[in-house]
This record gives structure tokens, C-alpha cells and sequence, in this order.
């Protein structure tokens, strides 16, 4: 095993002084059609672990050069997994960053280190596949739009269930009108019952191998916790924006490809951490409703009670009604509006008059196809497969990719925005979604940027404008 991690205070230090320079160089190869792409990998957890899966089992013209992760047993297993003798080891991206071998970057840490290393990623000249959901908190996109415009590199972000065919198909049937006037989408809610939560956990320190400062990066420093690490980092909001931006982003990115719409004017959000009886922050119970220009939508999060409606998520028209992933088409039936007025002993005198008009539906309806059990599990390796191979053929052709930057921060800043709203006591959010920020709220506008901790701050500033 090669190289298990280079890194030291010492050359982190040095690499940093020397990010100027690194950045004023953004290094990239020119290649060709035909030409082998290298990619390192930074972070091997849960999903780090399926993206090397997929470019082991389903990438000939890949070579995986190298690995990434704070935490030392994780480094030396990625390496392992790699199946690549050759494969470099890093402690410190910082230091990957300066490979040259390296064409394409695939960013599978805690969501807090997505933009920033996506950003340094864009200046070393590396085109960057970056896990969802893209960011903290709504700025961030901002700026990794910035750095991607500025070093001229393709960004895929990891919404790969975009690549459905059923949303593709869903597109369609939306936009052909046959659904009506649309009234409200309703997403569903990230149901998931994990009560009564995974416990509490004292602060000690970190465990032999693991970089916690590296890990927290441009995050505020806290004592170190278990739960303030591997893993279960997404209850914590300096790390992530809980299960609305994790499961929601999905849901989000779905919603604005079939839909084509871009942004709420108005947000609203109640819950809070009800249930569950641990150390997480984030809430463990909420919904949130926005307004669009022409119609509602609805996404939530449970987190004690697993219950599903069948349905599933659902555009609902004045005329049928298209369930997102099965693509059933119920109509709605069209008749005298009289007959819907409850009749009990009748209407008196002078009130409505019932007809015997039968209703029938507007619109033919369709039967939806349901995936389940290994078919569900295919298409999952499907959609991993689609979206990498739609970066990786973007690397060599230089064009934008299907899951590209604006979907992604246009879902983070739809999730931000519930958060937000949410940690304001419920207000109701007004957004500008040509200004791209908050309107008359000074408190709220204030969330849309976090300060980053030192030394992060000043390396974001030598590379975007803030």
C-alpha cells in the first residue's frame, strides 16, 4: 500500500502559504475522447464507498489514482479498495490537490466540506463530482458557481435519481398540460423511523488516527463528540442542514426538472427535535410549505414514524393528478358542481338545485409502473452509472453535464430556505428569486452566509469573491 497518507502539519502549512499560487495556476489536462480519466476519491464512508463501487465495476476508461480521508483506518481501506497498486494515499487533500495525475476530483465528505472543497478543487484545475446536498447554507453556491465559471470546470453534483427515465417521462406528461391548471406538489415527507435515536455521546478525544481539526475545516470548532464525526454528523446543524437537505435534495432536484421551476417567493416551516432522545440538533419532525407563482408545494421530514402514503409524491392538477415515480395518471372527474354539495335531508326551498348529471373524468387516466426489490436496486446502479458517466464523458468533451451546479444550489437554497424559516420560529420567508436572496428581513438575509474559521476564510477569499 502505497503512500498510506502524506500529509504533516508541516507540508499543510506550507500548502496553504502557497494556495495563491496553486489557484493563479489551475493546472488541467486537455483530453481527448478517447483518453483515460484519472480521479481521486475524497472521503470513503457510506456513499464514498458505492462511487468507487461504481467506477471499479462499470469505468474502463477511468484509472482511480488516489484516496483521501482525516481518518487513518478509513485511508488505508479506501486505498485497499481502490484495487490499484499504483493508488496514492492522502491525509490532506491539499496535498492530492497538487497531483497532476489527477484529471477529476469525487467529493463524498460531511456536507460541510462540499463547496470549499469543490472551490480549491476548480482552482488546482480539477473537475469536481460532488455529493449532495451542495451546501450549508445558500452563499456557498454562490461561490462555487463563481469558482466553476472562473477555472472553466465541469461540476456534476450527485442528485443521480435525476437520471430516472421516470422523470424524464414525468417532464413530458407535465409539460404537454393534460394535468390542467396546477394547484399544488405535494413531495411527500423523508420518512424514516430511527426512534428513539442513536443516544448521546460524552466528549472525549478524537481517536488515534483521526484529523478532527481537518475533518471540522472551515467549521466552527467544538469539543470533539462520536457523534460529531463519522457518520452521524448529519443531526448537527454546523454540519448540515439535517434531513431536509439530505433526503429533501433528492425530492427537490426531482420536482425542479419535471417542473422547470426555479425558485419560492414565500416559505414558511414549523417543527423542531420532538422525539428522539439523543444529541442531534436538527428536527426530527417538520414541514414546509412554499409558494411558487403558480401554485403550492409541500416536503417534510419524520423521523420517529415511518408511515408512507402509498401514492407517493404528487402533482395535482384541476384535471388528474401525475404520481411522481410510477408515473400513474389519476384524473379527476369532471360533473355539476351542485352534486358535490352535501345533500343530508335535502335543500330547502330557494337553495341549490341537484342535477342528474353523471360525472366522467376529464382526462384518461394511466395505470403507473411501481419498481421494487432487485428492479429498484438496478435502477439505483443504473442512475450512479448514468450520472458519473455523464461527468466523466463531460471531462473529456468539456460540456455541461445533465446534473449540473444550478440544479444543485437551486435545490440546496429551496431546502436552506424551510431551515431557515424553521429556525426563525416559524416565519414566513420572502425570497427574490431574480435577486436570489432574502427581501426585507435582515435577520433572515443574515443566514444566507456562515463565516468560515480560520485559516478557510482567507484561503475562500484568495479564490472567489465573497
Amino acid at each position: 500500500m502505497n503512500n498510506p497518507a502524506e500529509s504533516s502539519p508541516a507540508t499543510r502549512r506550507g500548502f496553504l502559504g502557497a494556495m495563491t499560487a496553486v489557484t493563479a495556476a489551475s493546472y488541467h489536462r486537455v483530453l481527448g475522447a478517447n483518453d483515460r480519466v484519472g480521479i481521486g476519491f475524497i472521503g470513503y464512508g457510506l456513499i464514498g464507498k458505492q462511487h468507487i463501487h461504481n467506477f471499479k465495476t462499470s469505468f474502463p476508461d477511468v484509472d482511480r489514482v488516489a484516496m483521501c480521508d482525516v481518518y487513518q483506518p478509513r485511508l488505508e481501506a479506501g486505498l485497499a479498495y481502490l484495487e490499484n497498486p499504483q493508488a496514492k494515499g492522502y491525509g490532506d487533500f491539499r496535498k492530492m490537490y497538487e497531483d497532476k495525475n489527477i484529471d477529476g476530483v469525487v467529493v463524498a465528505t460531511p456536507d460541510h466540506w462540499h463547496a470549499l472543497l469543490t472551490i480549491m478543487a476548480c482552482a488546482a484545475g480539477k473537475d469536481v463530482y460532488v455529493e449532495k446536498p451542495l451546501t450549508v447554507f445558500i452563499d456557498e453556491g454562490k461561490w462555487m458557481l463563481q469558482a466553476r465559471d472562473k477555472y472553466k470546470r465541469v461540476v456534476v453534483v450527485g442528485t443521480q435519481r435525476n437520471h430516472n427515465p421516470g422523470y424524464l417521462e414525468a417532464k413530458k406528461i407535465y409539460e404537454s398540460g393534460v394535468l390542467g391548471k396546477i394547484q399544488m406538489v405535494k413531495l411527500g415527507d423523508g420518512a424514516r423511523n430511527v426512534y428513539p435515536g442513536f443516544g448521546k455521546t460524552p466528549v472525549t478525544d478524537p481517536p488515534p488516527g483521526f484529523d478532527y481539526d481537518l475533518w471540522l475545516g472551515p467549521a466552527s470548532r467544538r469539543p470533539y463528540q462520536a457523534h460529531r464525526g463519522l457518520y452521524h454528523f448529519r443531526w448537527f446543524w454546523d454540519y448540515s442542514g439535517g434531513q431536509l437537505t439530505n433526503l429533501g435534495a433528492h425530492s427537490v432536484a426531482a420536482f425542479l426538472l419535471v417542473t422547470g421551476r426555479k425558485a419560492p417567493t414565500k416559505v414558511v416551516s414549523f417543527g423542531g427535535r420532538y422525539t428522539l432522545e439523543d444529541d442531534g440538533e436538527t428536527p426530527d419532525l417538520q414541514q414546509c410549505l412554499y409558494q411558487f407563482p403558480e401554485f403550492m408545494m409541500t416536503i417534510g421530514v419524520r423521523e420517529a414514524n415511518g408511515f408512507r402514503d402509498s401514492n407517493g409524491p404528487v402533482i395535482l392538477g384541476d384535471k388528474g393528478n401525475l404520481v411522481l415515480g410510477s408515473n400513474r395518471v389519476v384524473p379527476e372527474l369532471h360533473g355539476d358542481p351542485v352534486n358535490q354539495i352535501p345533500r343530508f335531508a335535502g335543500q330547502p326551498t330557494g337553495g341549490p338545485v341537484y342535477s342528474d348529471v353523471k360525472p366522467r373524468p376529464w382526462i384518461e387516466g394511466r395505470e403507473g409502473t411501481v419498481i421494487g426489490g432487485a428492479g429498484r436496486a438496478a435502477l439505483e446502479e443504473q442512475m450512479f452509472n448514468a450520472n458519473k458517466r455523464d461527468w466523466i464523458d463531460c471531462i473529456k468533451s468539456r460540456k455541461q453535464p445533465f446534473c449540473d451546479l444550478e440544479m444543485g444550489h437551486l435545490a440546496a437554497t429551496i431546502c436552506h430556505l424551510g431551515n431557515m424559516s424553521l429556525r426563525l420560529g416559524g416565519r414566513t420567508i420572502h425570497w427574490d428569486p431574480e435577486k436570489q436572496a432574502v427581501a426585507d428581513d435582515k435577520e433572515a438575509a443574515a443566514m444566507c452566509v456562515r463565516p468560515y474559521r480560520r485559516p478557510w476564510d482567507r484561503v475562500l477569499r484568495t479564490i472567489v469573491k465573497v
